[in-house]
């Protein structure tokens, strides 16, 4: 336990920031998406699911964070050390594809958000791009984590737009104390993605990588561990209140969406304009959120992998790979969100199902490098912890395995 003085307090708040960014941004496009549809055709019925995933994302996260606490280097970089290049370069290229898809979704969710405002994408998508860029490439890490812990305020908007939705509160207790398991394809396939949308390959690599960058000592990881805690409360909290939105208006209507901004629409006659205009500003928010956070997570991962030297704090001669990554990444998703007709929910099934493959390969080797006593000390894995966490991941796998498969066998039966 951490004692509780006001010295504890502020170096917990000196130590806080990577957790609580990590498991927010995980509440992108895609998240949003995938939330506003288990709400819209499911109601409340997918609720309980929250806890058991808030609990898995703690879990994940906290070993995570205690690498690069302890050995004060990235998960791209360990990966390499004691797995070999070859492996880590073809890792680096599933996620390179994974990421640019993802980045890809959250500039269109910042369109679609900006056009519900009446904003042209073609205005608004170029000036976030530029923006995102600029904020990381002529920042430091102490500027851009208090500008990106500034945007985890604002999806509290999903909140109050789930409040303003007008909920029966007593409904929602019984489906998350005895829920109703249905036992049918969409609903495992939705269940499925939120289990899916919640643990992302590119978050592991996020996280520890910016960890090492703050400098966070082992010495600091009862705080770090807080840090990871609220920070996967609070994401869940308002995947919570997305769904709750959701269930209280379009499934009580009978209605049906395909993406997150068809529910922020949808809500407009159901619970008030303000209701459409918080969950599309969460959007917008999530987007531009994302888009900074996804490519700069692939410029970490691939610099660690290849032995570049990486971080923000780091001037562009000093760092041009990992700048350029950052850079390309960025160009890309934002110059392809800009093609007419784009297939935008393809997109995001095929990044889906890409972070499918990559995820077990990453749980798999943050389990055996959590284990290394040469690497850890005493800070490995105890047998409890390791028994869990297999045990999750086994399930992790299996699920992702039927994600994957299920879609296809919907199709002929």
């Amino acid at each position: 336990m951490v004692k509780l003085s006001w010295s504890s307090i502020a170096l917990f708040f000196a130590v806080m920031g990577p957790g609580i960014i990590t498991a927010t941004v995980d509440n992108d496009v895609g998240g949003i998406t995938t939330y506003s549809l288990a709400g819209a055709q499911f109601g409340y019925s997918l609720l309980w699911s929250l806890i058991p995933i808030t609990i898995l994302l703690i879990l994940i996260q906290e070993m995570s964070a205690r690498m690069g606490a302890v050995t004060g280097k990235g998960l791209a970089d360990l990966i390499r050390e004691n797995f070999g290049l070859k492996i880590t370069f073809y890792m680096m290229i599933v996620l390179v594809f994974v990421n640019i898809a993802n980045t890809i979704s959250e500039f269109a969710g910042v369109a679609a958000a900006g056009e519900i405002f009446g904003i042209s994408r073609y205005i608004l998508v170029p000036l976030v791009g530029l923006g995102v860029w600029w904020l990381v490439v002529k920042g430091n890490y102490k500027s851009v984590e208090k500008i990106f812990m500034f945007a985890c305020l604002f999806y509290f908007a999903y909140i109050i737009s789930g409040l303003l939705a007008k909920p029966d509160w007593g409904v929602i207790g019984k489906e998350i104390i005895a829920p109703k398991f249905q036992f049918t394809m969409p609903y495992l396939i939705l269940l499925i993605g939120m289990i899916g949308t919640t643990i992302a390959p590119w978050m592991q690599f996020y996280l520890q990588s910016s960890v090492v960058e703050k400098g966070i000592r082992k010495e600091d990881l009862k705080y770090s561990k807080w840090d990871v805690i609220l920070g996967c409360i609070m994401t869940d909290l308002v995947a919570l209140f997305i769904v709750i939105a959701t269930a209280a208006t379009i499934f009580k209507v009978g209605g049906s969406i395909n993406t997150a901004a068809d529910a922020a629409i949808a809500l407009g006659p159901l619970a008030g304009n303000w209701a459409t205009y918080l969950f599309a500003f969460g959007l917008l928010n999530a987007g531009i959120f994302a888009a900074s956070i996804l490519p700069l997570s692939t410029a970490y991962s691939v610099s660690e992998g290849l032995g570049w030297e990486s971080g923000v704090n780091r001037k562009f001669s000093e760092a041009k790979e990992f700048y350029i990554l950052y850079t390309a990444m960025i160009v890309i998703g934002a110059a392809v969100m800009m093609i007419p007709n784009l297939p935008i929910i393809f997109m995001m099934y095929f990044s889906q199902v890409l972070n499918g493959i990559l995820l077990p390969v990453i749980l798999i080797s943050m389990l055996i490098l959590s284990n290394k006593k040469e690497l850890m000390g005493e800070y490995k894995n105890s047998k409890t912890y390791n028994i869990i966490v297999w045990i999750i991941s086994i399930v992790i796998i299996i699920l992702i395995f039927l994600m994957l498969i299920l879609p296809i066998a919907q199709r002929f039966l």
